[in-house]
């Protein structure tokens, strides 16, 4: 059964960095496309980032690109989010997706999610 668990969320100030996990299981990892999801408070799931197999090529939404970094280690099943420069915004709760073999945009499972608060 195909499993995305989340961690690395937490208390952060504006301008601090942090660094998300995505932990998977029951499928082959290597073999897919991933995305990066947030939801803030009040506000729809807004993509943000998305990464094809071996790592091939990374992908950002305007409002984080500079500041975010995709990564994934299929040796880990294992995908990343740094995180730098984090404004009030950011607060949300994070998810990662899986996609195709072909595309970080068509998703078919996610994980529950883990939380990032912005704050002073």
């Amino acid at each position: 059964q195909v499993q995305l668990v989340e961690s690395g969320g937490g208390l952060v100030q504006p301008g601090g960095s942090l660094r998300l996990s995505c932990a998977a299981s029951g499928f082959t990892f290597s073999n897919v496309a991933l995305s990066w999801l947030r939801q803030g408070p009040g506000k729809g799931l807004e993509w943000i980032s998305g990464i094809l197999t071996g790592s091939a090529s990374t992908y950002y939404a305007d409002s984080v690109k500079g500041r975010f970094t995709i990564s994934r280690d299929d040796a880990k099943n294992t995908m990343y989010l740094q995180m730098s420069s984090l404004k009030p915004e950011g607060a949300a709760v994070y998810h990662c997706g899986r996609g195709s073999e072909a595309t970080w945009a068509l998703l078919d499972s996610w994980g529950q999610g883990t939380q990032v608060t912005v704050s002073s």
